[in-house]
């Protein structure tokens, strides 16, 4: 029996954006339930690299041998890749956050790609009892009849992980999943990932931030200027020389309970 395709498979990938390239020869893969980092300074081309993912961006069509595939299918209907792969970008978190659902509403309508239930959508009991089933997982079941635009941006990133869920998912990708929370919002988010991961779903995160990379990480592929600066296990990848090439700044490390912090 031949091995499955990976889930995500960059290849000599190029994007374009403003006439000039903004992601440089992308090559690597990353395979399904697998726990990656992706990690990297604020320009280095993150936000791009989720937006050829969510198909708003495509390979730069001029470049020879350039290809992005998803389960080994280059052409995807949206409908199809929801059940192998969510995603929760800011932009989606942001989205959700301006409207006034109650939280289930939203959760469910992930089912239909929309933000909120609209008057032609179905919702049945296996929907509902799946929904209910994830938002236990997530620790939210309390925030159901809540709106949504009334709730912390901790909370408001849970619900909204939640109805990235509700498909079941080989692999969730968090874009910059604590930014701009406080600390104890922050501790509790990545306690919440790491129940995901437990939970039989990979994670696959993107961030600057280090100490978002929960002890479950097992590979750390770094970005800089477009380009895969280094791409190796966790432990060979972050050590205080790489992340000082990385970054361009001298940075000291330290890991205490599996997670890493540096200054």
């Amino acid at each position: 029996m031949s091995a499955p395709p990976p889930l995500i498979a960059y290849r000599n990938v190029f994007i374009r954006r403003g006439g000039r390239h903004v992601l440089n020869g992308l090559d690597f893969s990353i395979g399904a339930g697998e726990n990656v980092a992706i990690l990297g300074p604020n320009g280095c081309g993150k936000s791009t690299l989720i937006k050829t993912i969510t198909r708003e961006l495509y390979p730069d069509p001029d470049v020879p041998g350039s290809s992005l595939s998803i389960h080994g299918k280059q052409v995807w209907n949206i409908f199809d890749l929801r059940p192998l792969l969510g995603i929760v970008s800011y932009d989606l978190v942001d989205a959700c956050s301006r409207n006034d659902y109650p939280c289930l509403e939203i959760v469910l309508s992930g089912f239909h790609s929309s933000i909120g239930i609209w008057p032609n959508h179905v919702v049945t009991p296996e929907m509902e009892t799946r929904a209910a089933e994830v938002m236990e997982l997530l620790e939210i079941p309390h925030l159901a009849e809540r709106r949504i635009n009334e709730l912390s941006s901790g909370e408001a990133r849970r619900v909204v992980m939640a109805r990235a869920l509700v498909h079941g998912p080989k692999s969730l990708i968090l874009d910059e999943p604590t930014n701009s929370l406080d600390l104890h919002a922050m501790h509790e988010l990545r306690e919440i990932v790491r129940k995901i991961v437990a939970d039989g779903t990979g994670v696959i995160l993107v961030t600057h931030h280090l100490p978002d990379i929960i002890p479950e990480i097992s590979r750390v592929i770094m970005l800089r200027e477009g380009r895969v600066f280094l791409d190796a296990a966790k432990t060979e990848a972050l050590t205080s020389a790489n992340l000082s090439a990385l970054f361009r700044t001298e940075v000291d490390l330290a890991e205490r309970g599996g997670y890493y912090h540096a200054w």
